[in-house]
This record gives C-alpha cells, structure tokens and sequence, in this order.
C-alpha cells in the first residue's frame, strides 16, 4: 500500500471511530478499528523510514544524570527558558523557529547534572511528518522527561502537543503496564485477569489480537486497562515518561486570567523565563519528578564521601551502579556492604541485584 492510500485509510478510520457513538454494543467494533488503525500507523512508519533520504530525528549525546526534552510550539520561549534553567547560550528571539537545531544546557541541582534540551517547535501534524516535527518528536523517545512548554498568551496549544506527543508512541506520565502476552504455538487464546476490565471483554481481547495477526497466545492482566492501552501491550513499542506541563509567560497576562489558565490547563507551575519568576521551583520540580536519589560511595577501610554523591534514578540496583562508575565493575564485582534504608543492618552484605533507597551508603568490592 502507498504512503497516499494509508494516510487515506488512516482518515477514514479515524473519522469512523470519532463518529461512532462508544458503549457496550460499539465496545468490540471500535477496539476492532483501533486496532487496524495502529497497525497502519505502523506500516507508515515503515513506508516513512524506508523512504529514501528518511531522517529518523536528531541526534544527541546523552550527558550528565538525566535528560529533559522540551517540547512546544514555535515562540512559547523554551530558549528562553534553557537559558534562564541552564548556562547554555541559545539564541533567542521574538519570532517562530528561531532554533533550528537541538541546544543542549546543563541544569546543576541537589548534586545533579540534569542535561535539558530545546528543540525547534513543532506544528500541527508533526507526528505525520509536518515542519521538522517527526525529527523533534522522535528525539524525545530518547529522553528520561518531558517538559510541555505552553504560552500564555496563546493557551489552547496543550491539547494540540498532547495529540502529537501520543501519536508518535510516547506515554507521557504513564507507567509500562503490567500486562504478559506470551505467544504460543496452539490451543488459542487463553487469558487471565487478576482485576475486573471496565472496558475491554474477552471477545475485543481476542479480536484485536487476531487484528494483529496473533492466533495462540496466554494473556496475564493485572491492570483495568482499555483497548488503547492493550493496543500499545501488544505492540511493546511505547515509551513511558514522566512529563511537566509549564505555563511560561505570567508577566504578560493578568493575575485573574493567570489563575483561570492555571486551573483549566492544570499546569504544574506557571513561569516567567524572562523575569525569572518561580524558576528555582522549576528546578526543584524537574529534580522531583525525575526521581533521582543520592547514592554515597565508601571505599574499603574509609569513611564515606558525603559531601559528593553518586545520582541514579529511583530503584536503581546495585548493578546499575556499577555499570555507572566503570563498564569493567559488574564482571569483576564480589559483594558490596550497604548502609541506609534498604540494608537490614549496617553493613549488610549484599549482591548486584539489591535495589538501592535515597542515602544509601554503599561500599563495593572488586576484584
């Protein structure tokens, strides 16, 4: 099928899915429809990457112990902001596209290097290739946070960037569900729940599997989740991050359209990257919702370094530390001992896969 008879039949299936009314008797039929529409996303998605000269997105090094996307429409000033989080010098000006190319910054908080990028703004259709929108989109997938950048002036861009931000695979403020589908040779589909579905039944479970042309298969649930959200289990493409909606330009409306906007958008904190107002809270708001946490280092026979700590993400073991530090220390890693919330005692002996709590002192031996 060509790039224009897809995009056609995309269109025709989104426009039937929006008018078809959504309750028990249409449940089946629509989950059906999504279906069929994901996997013709996926076949432009192929027809898009095979296509001669295709650019997959922007390329950047990952730097420092986290990385902060923002995303917005042209002129919401995410330079701005870059500049006033960071000591990166990205250029600003008062109109659309002023950056072309990705602008890292580093953002130095709590002991952290958080690396913050601003990327060009995107348009309407950037999931489907408009402006340079696939190219900013697809960059994100490589980050551990979004940040949504929003204008005060021009508010009504959020549902606009939500649409675009689900359309290219990424679940912002989502968790990856706790969903199994094993594949198997025979005997059908059999599944399991371990919670009653509001919205999904066994026959939608069964037919939007056999959509994606799966016959045998064991199904485990565990969440109440729809037909979307099986949809995504299915195709285990998904990116799952966290995300924080900022109102930027407070200075140009009044206090009374300022707290309307704060309550229809349910932003997380309103700013002023220019006059610098509510920043330092920005700061403690991305270093929070990244969920770092301070791992302290001893050497053996020494006292630990406190004044130095090593960051990691929430629930990191003590691999992942390991693989921090230097590629070669998991082959040759022993044992480490470990103070804090998730030792036992102090000291405790403990090995690579013991997850690590929030001021945890940990010594490793290698040999």
């Amino acid at each position: 099928m060509s790039m224009d008879k897809t995009n056609k039949k995309i269109e025709e299936l989104q426009e039937q899915i929006s008018k078809t009314k959504y309750n028990k008797k249409t449940q089946h039929a629509i989950g059906l429809m999504k279906a069929q529409l994901a996997r013709l996303k996926d076949k432009r998605e192929l027809i898009v990457s095979k296509s001669k000269g295709a650019k997959e997105g922007y390329v950047v090094k990952r730097s420092g112990d986290g990385t902060v996307i923002m995303v917005g429409f042209p002129s919401t000033g995410k330079s701005t902001l870059l500049n006033a989080l960071t000591n990166a010098d990205s250029e600003v000006g008062s109109y659309a596209f002023t950056t072309l190319t990705v602008v890292p910054g580093m953002l130095e908080y709590e002991h952290a290097k958080i690396q913050i990028l601003d990327v060009p703004g995107i348009v309407r259709g950037a999931a489907s290739g408009k402006g340079r929108g696939k190219e900013v989109l697809s960059a994100m997938r490589n980050a551990d946070m979004c940040l949504i950048l929003l204008d005060s002036t021009q508010p009504n861009h959020l549902p606009a960037i939500l649409k675009e931000v689900y359309e290219t695979g990424v679940r912002i403020n989502q968790k990856k569900l706790d969903v199994k589908i094993k594949k198997t040779g025979k005997d059908g589909i059999k599944i399991g729940k371990t919670v009653k579905l509001s919205s999904l039944n066994d026959e939608t479970i069964k037919g939007i599997l056999q959509a994606f042309r799966i016959n045998n298969a064991e199904v485990l649930i565990r969440e109440n989740i729809n037909e979307e959200q099986f949809i995504d289990c299915i195709q285990d493409n998904k990116k799952y991050m966290a995300s924080i909606t900022v109102l930027n330009k407070v200075d140009a409306v009044s206090k009374e359209q300022l707290e309307n906007l704060k309550k229809k958008l349910k932003v997380d904190i309103a700013v002023s990257a220019k006059n610098i107002t509510n920043i330092e809270k920005l700061k403690k708001l991305i270093f929070k919702k990244l969920e770092l946490v301070r791992i302290y280092l001893k050497e053996p026979g020494k006292k630990p370094d406190l004044d130095e700590p090593l960051i990691m993400f929430k629930n990191c073991t003590v691999k992942d530390v390991c693989q921090k530090l230097h590629r070669d220390f998991v082959d040759k890693f022993r044992f480490s001992k470990v103070w804090g919330k998730s030792a036992k005692f102090g000291g405790q002996k403990l090995m690579l896969n013991h997850v690590l709590r929030d001021g945890d002192v940990l010594e490793l031996f290698i040999r």
